[in-house]
């Protein structure tokens, strides 16, 4: 056996060919291991399309690496590894590795635990750099040192300029940094909304289906049907589909939101990126061609590229600075458990029963459900963040906590008292009427604030406001509104926190948020394709 033999570890977001830990490696001499253990399948309640994704993207990545060339030694799930350090401690033995290489982790839990393999594993363990963001993790550190905010729109610039993307020489293309105010629209269905490409259809996929069907009948969500691809290929033409059919006419109605439309004119390819089956800077460079090509607006264009190397970038940034800290804040005390009908969807208000609906169906929503649906109707209810972030992290095929924990608890939930966001994404039933068709089907009128047809979402809001008023008095952009509730007679401020306190006792919550006990969703079709 070769002394030097490395084992290089892949974990199940790294399925990338280029990933650092390749660097210096020889197909002829060293191992690479992957594994699918039960402890990453069990810790939050995942969709059962998220772990099918996962590890279907995953057996494909090991057919691709072995069709390279490279020994691939891959553990499957009903062989019972609980841990990666099990499964990296068994393969050293298995193959006398004397060095194991893996690129840094995306979540800090992990990052903690492989820091302490040398000691446990006694041999070096190399952790390299993710190399496949634009900012690496000290990049991001030095730009945030010494500044009173970690304001996001100064960071995208700063990223907009390091690869030179929509720059007109030292200048933003079209003259502006920011084109958001143009991507408010609400839309109108219509017959000519691209859908996405046909879900993975292969023995390898159908294998897994069946292997989460019937290890994960319980888990949230159903599993088919499955509309994801599961390798680069498939990502690619998912990517190539979004720029030539829906990136056009992405930009105005980003924001907006349709009954029975889940996927609109969103490009549906974060899950592609976060596997590491898409490049973020490649993806971001074939947009900008469109733009430069005359085939796309720029207000979509750039409102698409701010996601990539603006948002995504940043909130790991801040994940990385504010760990393992960030996850514990809980600025504004709030510990109500998450309403029963986060699992099932079974609510009269016709806005969270769609999106909720829609998550169960496909483990997937945009942006603005998330944000303005789902996590607004949470913060304003006084739900404990935490259960929130649980929620989110095992509901949405794209959630890895590195991206998903700053985005709710700071940007949606405010825990972090205005780290992330200036202000609380906190809205009344107006906005979800302005930027949706949602309450036309709706037994509440979001036009009235109280009474038995009134809209919870008013009461809630006022109630909101006035349980932090002192808070909100000192935030510049919140101040007006506190000034509006203080102007109501004192009556109405007592009928809408009457109103708010009977609808927050009627809630329900399971017992244990993380794995609630429930009945399984009457829309779990088990069937495999």
């Amino acid at each position: 056996m070769n002394s030097s033999r490395r084992l290089i570890l892949i974990l199940g977001d790294q399925l990338t060919p280029d990933l650092s830990a390749f660097d210096g490696a020889d197909p002829g001499r060293d191992v690479v291991l992957m594994a699918e253990v039960a402890g990453e399948a069990g810790y939050v309640d995942h969709h059962k399309q998220k772990l099918a994704l996962v590890f279907a993207a995953m057996r494909h990545f090991a057919a691709e690496l072995r069709a390279a060339g490279w020994t691939v030694d891959y553990r499957t799930l009903p062989e019972g590894v609980p841990d990666f350090a099990t499964a990296a401690a068994e393969a050293i033995a298995r193959h006398r590795a004397a060095i194991l290489v893996v690129t840094e982790p995306g979540e800090w839990r992990l990052q903690d635990e492989i820091e302490g393999w040398e000691e446990r594993l006694a041999l070096p363990v190399l952790i390299r750099e993710d190399r496949r963001f634009l900012c690496t993790r000290a990049d991001f550190a030095a730009w945030a040192n010494g500044r009173r905010s970690l304001v996001m729109e100064h960071f995208y610039r700063f990223m907009r300029r390091r690869p030179g993307l929509l720059m007109d020489g030292d200048q933003p293309a079209g003259g502006r940094w920011n084109f958001d105010a143009e991507n408010r629209k609400p839309a109108r269905p219509s017959l000519f909304m691209p859908e996405p490409l046909a879900g993975a259809d292969d023995p390898v996929t159908t294998e897994v289906l069946e292997m989460v069907a019937a290890r994960f009948p319980g888990n949230f969500g159903a599993l088919t049907p499955f509309r994801w691809q599961v390798t680069r290929a498939g990502a690619e033409a998912a990517r190539d589909r979004f720029l030539t059919e829906a990136l056009p006419h992405f930009g105005e109605t980003q924001d907006a939101m349709l009954a029975g439309k889940p996927w609109m004119h969103h490009a549906l390819l974060s899950p592609y990126l976060n596997l590491g089956l898409l490049d973020p800077l490649d993806l971001c460079r074939r947009a900008e061609a469109e733009y430069r090509a005359g085939r796309a607006p720029l207000n979509a264009v750039e409102g698409f590229i701010r996601q990539i190397i603006g948002w995504r970038e940043y909130v790991r940034g801040v994940y990385w600075l504010k760990m393992p800290d960030y996850s514990a804040m809980n600025t504004l005390g709030a510990t109500r458990p998450l309403p029963d009908f986060y699992w099932t969807g079974d609510t009269d208000m016709a806005c969270l029963a769609e999106v909720i609906g829609q998550t169960l169906a496909h483990g997937y929503a945009h942006h603005i459900q998330r944000l303005m649906i789902t996590g607004t109707y949470a913060l304003l209810i006084g739900a404990d963040p935490a259960q929130v972030h649980r929620w989110y992290l095992g509901v949405y095929v794209d959630a890895y906590e590195w991206v998903e924990l700053p985005n709710t608890l700071g940007m949606s939930q405010f825990a972090d008292g205005g780290l992330l966001a200036t202000k609380p994404y906190a809205a009344s039933a107006a906005y979800v009427d302005r930027m949706s068709d949602y309450c036309r089907g709706c037994r509440y009128d979001p036009k009235q604030r109280l009474g038995e047809a009134a809209c919870p979402w008013n009461a809630l809001y006022w109630d909101f406001i006035a349980r932090h008023a002192d808070r909100w008095a000192g935030n510049h952009r919140m101040a007006v509104i506190v000034k509006a509730w203080a102007a109501k007679p004192a009556e109405e401020q007592a009928a809408l926190r009457a109103a708010a306190a009977a609808h927050l006792a009627a809630l329900k919550a399971y017992g244990d948020a993380a794995r609630p006990a429930r009945p399984d969703h009457p829309s779990d079709d088990r069937s495999v394709p």
